[in-house]
Parts: C-alpha cells; structure tokens; sequence
C-alpha cells in the first residue's frame, strides 16, 4: 500500500489519541497499543506526551540502512506506508537525530539529498530540524523531527566543506568514528594524539556556521582537544560512563563528562549491553546507572539521551549480518552474543526510559530535561550562535 496524504493524517490522528486516550488499567497504568500487554503509569505516559523527546542517535530504520529489506524508504519515499508511521507515531519521541555511519564525500552528500527528499516528500508528517526556531515549533506541529548528522567527519576534505554540508541541511557532526582520520583519532586508535591543527580548524568553522560537535566515538585526548577548541558547548550524542564499564573505549572518562559538562554541553547515554555493563546480566537497571551516574557527577542539566539504535533494536536483525558487522570492529568493542537490552528494545521503549527516571526518584520537571529539554537547550544556542562571515 502506497501512502497519500490523507491516509498519513488519519494514522497520525489515530496514534496521538491512542496515546492521550489510552484506557486505564490497573491503579493507573495505561496500555497504548492494543498490539502489546505492556503497561505504564498515567505519571510516564503524560511525561513522554509532553516533552520534546529527542534521541540523539537513532539511525530510524536498520533494515534500511542495511539494506534487508525491498523497501527502501530513502530512495523510494512513496514506500513508506501509514504502517510504517504508526510504529514512529507511537514511539513517543519526537525528534530522531539520524546520523549515519557514512564517510566518503559523495555518499554524504547522497546520504542528505535522500533524507531531504523524504522529508519533502512526506512534508505533512515529518520536517528537517535545522534551527533553534523549527527545534522549538516541532512539538506543537505534530510533526516527527529529522535532525541530520553524521557520524564522522571525514567528508571534511577542506574547511569549507563545512559550508558545503550544512546548506544540506547537516547540523551535528562527529567528529571521528573509531579510527583516525584527517581532524583526530577515533576510540579504538592503538594511539590518541588529539584533535589535528586540521580539526581545529574544522572545529572553529562549526563553530562559525552553527553545526554542532560531537566526541561520542572520539579518543580521550581529541574529546579533551575539541572541548578546548570549541567556543561553544559540545555534545557527547551517545556514550556511556568509563567508570562504569571501565575496559570499554566507547566510553567517556570522568574527566572528560566533567569539562564536557563545564562547557555547557550534553551527554547522550546509550542502551548498547557491551556499553551499559561488562557482564551479564544486564539490564534497564545497568543503562540507568549511567543517567544517576552523569547527573551526580556533573549535575541532571547534562544528562540526555542518545539510544544507538532504531526502534527494533540490533538483536533482530539477519545473523549473518550482525557476524560481519561485529567483524568490522576490533575486539576491544567487546561484543557479546546480544546487542540489546531486553525490555528495552522495542519501539515504545522512551515509556519504559521515562518509567525508570520515576523508579530512580527524579522529579519530572529532570526527567522532561533527560528526556530531550537539555538537547534541545543546547542545540538552540549552538545553531544560534552561527557567526556572519
């Protein structure tokens, strides 16, 4: 089934009144899919219904991404059917920070070109966050928000490629993956030497355009380098604490979570297992340690979130690919046989995030914060703080 307009407006109606008009069940809870038995508190649900929800690294759909599928929603807009909106619908957040993994300069490029092209092709549905004023309008609108970045910043051949991307619409940038590249080393790196005299450069462009830096995948010394670089705040989208899992390199240090935090940035704290606990089992329980951990350390206003996945989840994708993925990396990522956690990899799982903070005794105007109010806080003033040339 195809999507036109009119069917997309009746799914989008649909889901929010599921969502606002759930049935009470059991002292309060709510089921918000007659599809699932899971419940949540009326406390959770209006939390979720209220907050600007952004997940700071939420690749939208593996199969897509990965290609096991026939439908292909990027290069084939019009495949993307009310069915596949109502899972998006119900999720509950509300803007998803797609950054991908890509890195050549021409897959870049194509990589906004079809993201700009499904956001005009279902303009009805979904927008392109790309300003403090459309990050502020998104809620409101109803729309589902399409924030783009990238998840390495090797398609930086020269300063001005900075430019270059962000009038396509690129607004976050990683600046490293694992590995090195021209701007620094990658967590993986057998050597951290730091941000390059390139990276700097990179780094106060950004700065000067309004793009905002990301250290999620960076070694330490180049995540301390580009935090001393930056004018403005930088964002850790999605990590977790080294003092908690403390032989992971996708980890950040407290040193690094404190200076992150002194700049006015935020650290988005992922549900990877290996990245959430060193052994099993791991648990909901485990992944919130680390949002008890941040705002301890540094205090709730840096704390976010930024799951690393879709709303599937890893685990369900084909064996055979998740064998190659995991071989693409070094052991040191310390792959286990799953790469979710249970409970928690499903597309409903912001309700079950939001459950946690309230079973940890955080108030709800803190939970709204962790829950997207402080990304969305700091993505505000760094694209407003864009300089004129």
């Amino acid at each position: 089934m195809k999507l036109d307009r009119r069917q997309m407006m009746k799914s989008s109606a649909v889901a929010a009144v599921a969502v606002a008009a759930a049935p009470a069940v059991n002292l309060g809870s709510f089921r918000l899919s007659a599809r699932s038995s899971r419940e949540y508190s009326a406390r959770a649900v209006e939390l979720v219904g209220r907050s600007t929800v952004i997940d700071m690294l939420n690749p939208f759909s593996f199969p897509v991404l990965f290609h096991t599928t026939k439908k292909d929603w990027l290069a084939d807009p019009e495949s993307f059917t009310a069915e596949d909106l109502e899972k998006y619908r119900e999720s509950g957040i509300t803007v998803f920070h797609t950054a991908g993994g890509v890195q050549q300069y021409n897959d870049v490029l194509r990589y906004h070109m079809q993201w700009n092209g499904f956001i005009a092709h279902h303009s009805d549905q979904f927008v392109r966050v790309d300003s403090a004023d459309t990050l502020a309008a998104v809620k409101n609108s109803g729309k589902i928000g399409i924030l783009l970045g990238v998840q390495d910043s090797f398609h930086f051949q020269t300063v001005k490629d900075v430019d270059v991307f962000y009038q396509y619409g690129q607004r976050v940038s990683q600046l490293t993956y694992n590995a090195r590249n021209l701007l620094g080393n990658g967590c993986t790196e057998r050597r951290d030497d730091g941000l390059s005299d390139f990276g700097v450069s990179v780094v106060e462009r950004m700065n000067a355009v309004g793009m905002a830096v990301d250290v999620s995948h960076c070694g330490e010394q180049t995540t301390l380098d580009a935090i001393e670089a930056s004018k403005q705040p930088i964002l850790i989208t999605h990590a977790n604490c080294r003092a908690l899992v403390p032989q992971q390199p996708r980890t950040k240090t407290d040193e690094a979570i404190r200076k992150m935090a002194a700049k006015g940035g935020v650290m988005g704290i992922t549900g990877m297992r290996m990245f959430v606990r060193d052994s099993e089992p791991t648990t909901i329980e485990n992944m919130l340690d680390h949002y008890d951990h941040v705002a301890k350390l540094v205090g709730v206003e840096h704390v976010g979130t930024g799951s690393d996945s879709d709303l599937d989840g890893w685990d369900v994708l084909p064996p055979d690919l998740l064998k190659s993925i995991r071989a693409a990396y070094k052991s040191s990522m310390g792959f286990r046989d799953k790469m979710d956690i249970e409970g928690f990899n499903h597309s409903r799982r912001t309700f079950d995030l939001a459950e946690g903070l309230i079973r940890r005794g955080y108030s709800d105007s803190d939970i709204e914060l962790m829950l997207g109010g402080n990304f969305k806080r700091v993505l505000s003033a760094v694209w407003s703080a864009k300089q004129r040339d």
